[in-house]
């Protein structure tokens, strides 16, 4: 069985690093929260999350709470 190693995003990796495209980005939203603060996620966005997780594009939510 192959490990799969972990998905590193970083904003200095992105191309549109401090352009406008930011200001709408998840990564740059999640980042910019206080550390305390809940992360939303609404359920059509849940949807698009497991369909895109179907499709092998990004990996399932590990939170079960």
């Amino acid at each position: 069985m192959a490990t799969s190693s972990p998905l590193r995003i970083s904003c200095t990796d992105c191309s549109l690093e401090h352009t406008d495209a930011c200001d709408e980005c998840v990564v740059t939203f999640i980042l910019r929260r206080d550390p305390d603060d809940a992360v939303v996620v609404e359920v059509d966005e849940l949807r698009a999350i497991r369909a895109l997780n179907a499709g092998g594009l990004l990996p399932g939510l590990r939170h079960t709470g």
